[in-house]
């Protein structure tokens, strides 16, 4: 069983498929928790693991988009939001970094997923 803090337990006993928005709506939470953490220890990146196999079903299920690469995400998200390259400067740290990164030279770490979840309030495992 895999045993992560308190603070991240879930309503739940053990993470479960999931079934209703609000359900979904937790797990999400849960995963931002884990994902805003410095040093995540090795059971809380396996729970994570988990959560995310499972928000990913649910979201496959219920909001079924096209497989899509994160960069190909990313400018659908820019395209929907009337963003531009600079705009997005300040979550990638330069304006160089995010071509870079539209121009697959350069993949989205963790810190880029993170800022961008936030910043679109999307899942973090669509840029996965």
């Amino acid at each position: 069983m895999i045993q992560v803090p308190k603070k991240y337990a879930l309503e739940v006993s053990s993470p479960m498929p999931i079934t209703s928005e609000r359900q979904h709506e937790d797990y999400l939470s849960v995963l931002d928790k884990l994902a805003s953490k410095e040093r995540p220890t090795a059971e809380e990146e396996k729970y994570a693991q988990v959560l995310v196999t499972l928000v990913e079903a649910y979201e496959e299920d219920h909001d079924s988009i096209p497989d899509a690469s994160p960069v190909e995400v990313l400018r659908t998200l820019m395209d929907a939001n009337n963003l531009r390259q600079k705009d997005l400067a300040p979550i990638f740290g330069a304006e160089s970094i995010v071509s870079e990164v539209l121009h697959g030279k350069r993949g989205l770490n963790r810190t880029h997923i993170e800022k961008l979840s936030k910043r679109f309030r999307v899942s973090p495992a669509v840029f996965f």
